[in-house]
């Protein structure tokens, strides 16, 4: 990845300033954004990307920037659209953590737990539930050391299956808004 493909939040305040119109594409999942975005963002959730790319050709005509959590989405979504043949985006380093510690202004909503956190918590019963199982039924250790693997690799590769997999809950769906209609207003703007 070069630097033109990066934005760092001052960087972002300032082309938001100065040029305007600048596409935030938030990949995280609905209720994620629904309990905090950057305002004037439109949510595509990353396991939907792929099914508004005919709305993001349209949309995407001038400066886009990607926006999830922490920055890892945002590089997948990046990697998504440039195979799609969109070009010419920037990944928000650090994504909305490093936006809320800068002070900058978020719109927040009803508060949700994070698709980190969820993992988190999946990851953490499964392992403690296998192990305590295991004292009874040995085989039960063949669970943790899958989540360890899966653990292993969502470090080494940047890609969580569980999360991808968690992203897809009715909980992760809830206060999803309509893309195909925030993408239309954005190519308004």
């Amino acid at each position: 990845m070069n630097a033109v493909d990066v934005a760092t939040v001052r960087a972002l305040t300032a082309a938001r300033e100065t040029e305007g119109a600048v596409l935030l594409l938030d990949v995280r999942t609905p209720a994620e954004f629904e309990s905090a975005h950057i305002d004037g963002s439109v949510n595509v959730p990353l396991d939907r990307l792929e099914a508004y790319l005919p709305q993001l050709a349209g949309a995407m005509t001038g400066r886009s920037v990607l926006v999830c959590q922490s920055g890892g989405r945002a590089r997948t979504a990046q990697d998504k659209l440039t195979a799609a043949g969109l070009r010419g985006t920037a990944v928000m380093t650090g994504g909305l953590n490093a936006w809320i510690t800068s002070g900058a202004p978020v719109n927040r909503g009803r508060r949700r737990w994070s698709l980190e956190r969820q993992v988190r918590l999946v990851a953490g019963l499964l392992v403690l539930g296998s192990v305590t199982l295991s004292l009874w039924w040995a085989p039960a250790l063949f669970v943790t050391a899958f989540v360890g693997a899966g653990l292993g690799y969502a470090g080494a590769s940047d890609n969580c299956m569980m999360g991808m997999l968690l992203a897809r809950l009715p909980y992760n769906r809830a206060g999803a808004g309509d893309p195909a209609a925030a993408l239309a207003r954005a190519c308004r703007r």
